[in-house]
């Protein structure tokens, strides 16, 4: 049923809007239509890290893979045909709780849910919902996973590195390959203005160094600056560590690894610590290593817990931030001493 809107991500903030679709939605196997096309908007092409993809026509059957690109598509007023189930953080069916809130605020049915273990694709289910592009602009797909799809549909995927791509880019391609490019940039805009108004709150963040990390018990990671969950770090007025920078052993990767002998080496104003759960971060914390950082020792240390709050910031999407945005910015507050 047409509807005019404003996005939920938009209407959270309290702020003066300029973005306002009108959409006309549905869910499950019937295509989701919105506000028409720019004019001249196909064919177009867009080039990625595996290719060159041509979108001759408007896309009336979409589907998403990887992360981001269904709340991009959502957001800009298309409900896809069939989406990935997204296991960390989501509901039983596999649907994050932000993308609940907006297929409802759509007033549509939930689409097709993509069985997702993270490496495989399940080109059967894929090719069974008939779409009429594919979009993996935040996803880790292989160029044989790329070309396997390619022959079901035009597949655009990610313009870098595998699962690294910023919020703004998946936004932006998002709204290329649907022909609602000015409705993206608008989009995009009008979300900086959100961040830029979450963080002029905590002024004692700017300019402060940090260390985004995740300890699984037998590993340790650290999230490098070209890193989506550091890049929403930086739009904060944070500024990645240069111990970050210095200590980094893989350049292949969004991330390196530490010894647990080592990490008191890295050193930041912050150390922002995922965990799945409390539990899981005082075990991470009371670790004879985890004495040898000065942050942990000085009380530094932004916690995040929780599989839902993890995945609406690390990282975030047009419609995961305003989910989380509060809670992320009052963790880093608390650990400025």
């Amino acid at each position: 049923m047409p509807s005019t809107r404003i996005p939920r991500l938009l209407a959270a903030a309290g702020l003066t809007l300029t973005f306002v679709l009108t959409a006309c939605s549905s869910g499950g196997d019937d295509p989701a239509e919105a506000s028409g096309p720019g004019a001249g908007a196909f064919p177009v092409t867009i080039e990625h890290a595996l290719g060159d993809t041509t979108i001759e026509t408007e896309p009336e059957r979409v589907v998403t893979w990887g992360f981001g690109s269904t709340d991009a598509a959502l957001a800009l007023g298309v409900v896809p045909v069939a989406m990935p189930a997204q296991s960390y953080g989501g509901d039983e069916q596999g649907v994050l709780p932000w993308i609940g809130d907006e297929l409802t605020e759509l007033d549509a049915e939930t689409p097709t849910i993509l069985q997702n273990d993270g490496t495989d694709v399940p080109v059967e289910q894929i090719a069974a919902a008939r779409p009429d592009v594919i979009l993996a602009n935040y996803s880790g797909l292989t160029q044989d996973q790329y070309d396997t799809l390619s022959r079901i549909a035009p597949t655009v995927a990610y313009p870098g590195e595998p699962w690294a791509t910023p919020w703004r880019d998946v936004v932006a391609t998002v709204g290329q390959a649907l022909g609602r490019s000015a409705d993206a940039e608008r989009l995009i805009a009008d979300t900086e203005a959100i961040i830029a108004d979450k963080a002029a709150a905590y002024p004692q963040l700017q300019g402060r160094t940090v260390a985004a990390v995740w300890d699984t018990g037998d590993t340790f990671y650290v999230y490098k600056p070209a890193d989506s969950r550091v890049e929403f770090l930086t739009d904060l007025g944070l500024v990645s560590a240069p111990s970050v920078t210095e200590l980094s052993t893989d350049e292949s990767s969004f991330y390196f690894t530490m010894s647990f002998e080592e990490v008191g080496k890295l050193t930041s104003d912050i150390l922002l610590s995922y965990a799945d759960d409390a539990a899981a971060q005082e075990r991470t914390l009371a670790q004879p290593w985890a004495q040898t950082m000065q942050q942990v020792t000085e009380g530094r240390v932004a916690t995040v817990n929780g599989t839902e709050l993890i995945a609406a910031v690390s990282p975030p999407t047009v419609l995961s931030l305003a989910w989380g945005i509060d809670a992320y910015l009052e963790a880093l507050a608390a650990a400025v001493k």
